[in-house]
């Protein structure tokens, strides 16, 4: 019962130290670093609603052809 109790107070204590642990390894991206990944996450953005732009648009004629725009 004692081990059982040990490790319930453990478990969380660890979690919180490794929290910490990784907190004080992280830095704040520079500002070049910043813009590259801004720049990176529009890039995928556009090249995503660029393809969900596409397969909209092939779609709406299969489906009316398939549906027979009823």
């Amino acid at each position: 019962m004692s081990e059982k109790l040990k490790e319930f107070i453990e478990v969380p204590q660890e979690f919180i130290h490794d929290g910490q642990q990784f907190l004080t390894r992280c830095t704040k991206p520079s500002r070049k670093e910043f813009i590259q990944i801004s720049k990176a996450v529009a890039i995928g953005f556009a090249v995503m609603g660029f393809i969900g732009y596409f397969v909209k648009l092939i779609h709406i004629p299969i489906n009316n052809i398939l549906v027979g725009g009823a």
